[in-house]
C-alpha cells in the first residue's frame, strides 16, 4: 500500500488515538504515537514517549521529527475531580501550554504540515451545566463559561495565522472505544460494572436517575471523520460535531449490556457508581483471576470513568443532549453507524482482549 503521509498521534493510548493510530495504519500512513506511557496493549506505530506539559522535553524528544504532514491532537489533561475539573483555571491552563508546547517542538522543522485536527466535544454547549439547544450547532456563539476549548482554539487560530497548514475541529458526543484508565470511558465502566454485578449474583440494575435523549459516537465512526478532515477542502478550518447518526437513552441501551454478560436486566436502582463501585476493587481481581483476564486493577481499566457514567446516566440538569450533524454531512462526510451495534461491538472486542469477561 502506498505511502500516504505521516501523520503524528498526540494522545495515543486514549479511546480516539487508538481508533485514530489503527485506522491510519490500516490506511498506509506512517503513524507516529504520541504519549506519556506506551499505549498497551502496543498499537504497532512507531511509539515517543513524551509529557506534553514539559516544554523542555517537547523540544528535546520532538527536535528529529521530519516530513510531517497530519497532527492529531487527541490529548487531554483531567483534573481527579472530572466534573468539577471542567471550569478549573489550572485544568484550561494546562491544556492549552500541552498544545502550545507540541506545536513549538514540531513546527518549525515540519514546513509541510498540512493540516492539524483538534478534538473538542458537548461541553462546547455547556452540556456540563445545564439543558443546550435542541439541537447543538456549531454556528451558535461560545458558550459563557470558560473552557479549554477556547484556549486551545484561540491559540491555534493565531498560530495559523499566515501558515500554510489547515485545522479542524471535530465535536462527538460520548465516545465508544477501547483504552485503559481513560477518564471517559462509558463501555469500560458498563462493562466492569455488569461483570461485578454477575459475579455478585445480581442481574443488570440500570444506575440512572430521569431520562435524557443523547448520542454517542464510535471510536471507529470518529476515526474515519479524523482522516476525512485531514483530507478535504471542505474541511479547511471548520468546526463539525460527530455522532453516530441516531440517538439513544442510556436505560434502553441496557438489554444490549446484559446481552452481553448473559445477564437479566433487573428493576433500575439508582446509585453513585463512582462512591459504589471502587470499593469492588477485590471483586474485580477475583472476576480477573478466574477468568485469566489481562491483569489490570479496577482503577486502572475504569479509573475516572466511573464518575463520567455517573454525568451520563444521572445528571439532572438536563432532557436531552443533541447535535447536529447536517453541516459535516453537508461538506461530504456521511458515516454512520447503529449505537446499540457499535456498544455492543466495544463490549465484544474488550471481551476478546481479555479485558471484560465474556
Amino acid at each position: 500500500m502506498a505511502d500516504r503521509g505521516t501523520v503524528l498521534v498526540a494522545g495515543a493510548g486514549g479511546l480516539v488515538g487508538r481508533a485514530v493510530i489503527e485506522h491510519d495504519l490500516g490506511l498506509g500512513w506512517h503513524v507516529i504515537a504520541l504519549s506519556r506511557r506506551p499505549p498497551e496493549p502496543a498499537t504497532g506505530a512507531a511509539h515517543l514517549s513524551v509529557d506534553l506539559t514539559d516544554a523542555a522535553q517537547c523540544r528535546a524528544r520532538l527536535a528529529e521529527i521530519r516530513n510531517l504532514t497530519h497532527l492529531v491532537y487527541a490529548a487531554l489533561y483531567e483534573k481527579p475531580d472530572l466534573t468539577g475539573g471542567w471550569l478549573d483555571d489550572d485544568q484550561i491552563a494546562v491544556n492549552r501550554a500541552m498544545l502550545a508546547n507540541l506545536l513549538d517542538a514540531v513546527e518549525p522543522q515540519n514546513p509541510g504540515l498540512r493540516h492539524l485536527t483538534l478534538l473538542q466535544g458537548a461541553k462546547a454547549y455547556g452540556v456540563h451545566l445545564g439543558q443546550i439547544p435542541v439541537p447543538a450547532r456549531e454556528r451558535a456563539p461560545r458558550h459563557i463559561h470558560p473552557n479549554f476549548y477556547w484556549a486551545q482554539e484561540d491559540f491555534l487560530r493565531a498560530r495559523q495565522a499566515g501558515k500554510d497548514w489547515r485545522f479542524t475541529i471535530l465535536r462527538p458526543q460520548v465516545v465508544l472505544g477501547f483504552a485503559h484508565g481513560s477518564a471517559m470511558n462509558m463501555v469500560a465502566a458498563l462493562g466492569a460494572y455488569a461483570a461485578i454485578s454477575r459475579e455478585l449474583g445480581l442481574p443488570l440494575a440500570y444506575p440512572g436517575t430521569g431520562t435524557r435523549v443523547t448520542e454517542a459516537t464510535d471510536a471507529r465512526l470518529l476515526a474515519r471523520a479524523v482522516a476525512w478532515a485531514g483530507q478535504s477542502e471542505a474541511a479547511a478550518n471548520q468546526t463539525y460535531n460527530v455522532t453516530n447518526g441516531d440517538v439513544l437513552t442510556w436505560e434502553n441501551l441496557w438489554p444490549v449490556v446484559a446481552r452481553a454478560f448473559r445477564m437479566e436486566v433487573g428493576l433500575p436502582h439508582p446509585m453513585p457508581l463512582s462512591r459504589i463501585m471502587p470499593g469492588r476493587a477485590a471483586t474485580w481481581q477475583a472476576i480477573v483471576a478466574r477468568h485469566n483476564l489481562t491483569p489490570l486493577t479496577l482503577d486502572r481499566l475504569v479509573g475516572a470513568s466511573w464518575q463520567f457514567a455517573d454525568f451520563a446516566v444521572s445528571r439532572t440538569h438536563s432532557t436531552a443532549s443533541l447535535l447536529s450533524t447536517i453541516k459535516i454531512r453537508q461538506a461530504g462526510f456521511h458515516d454512520c453507524i447503529d449505537t446499540e451495534d457499535s456498544l455492543a461491538w466495544w463490549l465484544a472486542h474488550l471481551q476478546e482482549r481479555r479485558l471484560l469477561p465474556e
